[in-house]
């Protein structure tokens, strides 16, 4: 039986690596959308994509800390398959191999190809997630840079625009992609990366489904009567750099707060009795705040020691007090009675 296979080297440990294709949590930071799983054998494995792409099959083997082996069975296959992944601790860290197995059929050709792209590109986020937290799928997903508007057909008479389906740029930000490429104010896109555009919320995702930052796309569109064509670099996700080293990372937010958040709070005039502003949460609750917990607490208990005790044997005095204190609940039928015959 053929087998396509994709491997990575990640910095972190054999049960980490492991822990990413046996928990749902971990699969979906990395692989999918949506996971449901039962780590065991026979146990369910059921993965899902935006755009309705699922696998559903389940555990055939597992070696904790070493190997996994589970049915692969996609909505689009025709057959289901199988997947092994071996987790091998080396040089101060683990390499993640995956072999998957497809039936021995020149039908099987093109899917064993995608197989083979998508297990790297997924390999590779995984790296990324446990080396560094940046979900890769996320940070390269590709940016446009624009304000989409409404387009009627006042709009298209308006400014000589002889189509009346189409996307009307409001605004552009002129750092990115669609504004440096040279579209500008109340262009109308009718065409994206050769696929048609319309006014509608799921058009423009439709049309750059499988681009990252960086790729060109072709764009059409109108700029009053005259229809024109160019090429577009689709903008890169700023992400910022964040520190693992708990000690750095405070450092780095010590230094956002003082060249950012403190000049601006300077000014700021506080009346009243507002505590100061603490960005470390070092300050403790007040006084007032703690005694009034601790009362909530004791008068829970002693409710419940009631409870338990019977309502004629309770053996706090101070309850009772509290009891004789306070209006008994009162049920909704009792306050729509009030409600409709007031006294």
């Amino acid at each position: 039986m053929p087998t396509v296979t994709a491997e990575i080297f990640v910095k972190t440990s054999a049960k980490v690596a492991y822990l990413a294709f046996t928990n749902s949590t971990s699969l979906r930071e990395w692989l999918c959308d949506v996971a449901t799983v039962e780590p065991h054998v026979n146990g369910r494995m059921y993965l899902w994509w935006r755009g309705d792409f699922y696998s559903s099959g389940h555990y055939l083997e597992l070696d904790e800390n070493k190997r996994i082996r589970f049915r692969w069975f996609a909505s689009i296959d025709s057959a289901p398959t199988e997947v092994t992944v071996s987790v091998i601790e080396k040089d101060g860290g683990t390499l993640v191999h995956l072999d998957h197995a497809v039936p021995d059929d020149l039908s099987w050709t093109e899917s064993a190809k995608a197989f083979r792209d998508n297990w790297v590109e997924s390999l590779e986020n995984l790296k990324s997630v446990l080396e560094t937290g940046i979900d890769l799928r996320i940070a390269t997903r590709p940016m446009l840079g624009i304000v989409p508007g409404d387009f009627t057909e006042e709009q298209a008479t308006a400014l000589g625009i002889p189509v009346r389906d189409g996307l009307r740029l409001d605004g552009l930000v002129e750092s990115m992609g669609a504004y440096r490429s040279g579209l500008r104010k109340d262009d109308v896109l009718v065409e994206m990366n050769g696929h048609l555009v319309r006014a509608d919320a799921n058009s423009l995702p439709n049309a750059i489904a499988g681009k990252k930052g960086g790729d060109k796309i072709e764009v059409v569109f109108y700029r009053g009567p005259e229809k024109k064509t160019l090429a577009m670099e689709l903008s890169k996700r700023p992400m910022p750099e964040v520190p693992f080293d708990p000690a750095e990372l405070e450092k780095r937010a010590r230094e956002l707060y003082e060249t950012g958040l403190a000049p601006r709070a300077a000014g700021v005039e506080r009346t009243g009795n507002h505590r100061a502003f603490d960005p470390w949460g070092t300050i403790q609750p007040d006084l007032s705040h703690r005694t009034n917990r601790r009362l909530r607490t004791c008068y829970r208990r002693l409710r419940n020691e009631r409870s338990r005790a019977g309502a004629g044997n309770c053996e706090s005095q101070s309850l009772c007090r509290v009891d004789v204190d306070r209006p008994p609940p009162r049920s909704r039928r009792d306050t729509r009675h009030d409600l409709l015959h007031p006294r």
